[in-house]
């Protein structure tokens, strides 16, 4: 299951933001995740609780946003929404088409709680 690898990716990165915000925790992760990205959704969201036990992430929603598969034809310049198993034309029906969108994964957003000041 590489979906724990990735949980533990993106672990590492909220964690990075967290402290570069000096965050006392992190609240809400959104990712961005295309069909054609290699990556089950469901897996991921069943792994992350597991990978950030212990964490400043511990309690943090992990919110994750589908994205459709675009193209772009080579041909007649047309841009479509295409199936994940169909990267065709929708104008003209050609093969020849430049991914636009759809194989994508990365951290859209993370809401965090700021630390609490220290009394001075």
């Amino acid at each position: 299951m590489h979906e724990l690898a990735i949980c533990q990716a993106i672990l590492a990165q909220a964690l990075g933001v967290a402290e570069t915000h000096r965050a006392s925790r992190v609240k809400r992760i959104t990712l961005r995740i295309g069909p054609l990205a290699g990556v089950e959704p469901s897996l991921l969201g069943a792994a992350f609780p597991l990978v950030a036990a212990g964490t400043s992430c511990e309690a943090a929603r992990l919110r994750i946003e589908t994205v459709a598969v675009r193209v772009e034809c080579q041909l007649c310049g047309t841009e479509s929404e295409v199936s994940p198993n169909r990267l065709l034309c929708r104008a003209c029906g050609s093969w020849r088409v430049a991914l636009l969108e759809g194989d994508e994964m990365r951290i859209e957003s993370m809401e965090l709680f700021e630390s609490e000041p220290a009394n001075v």
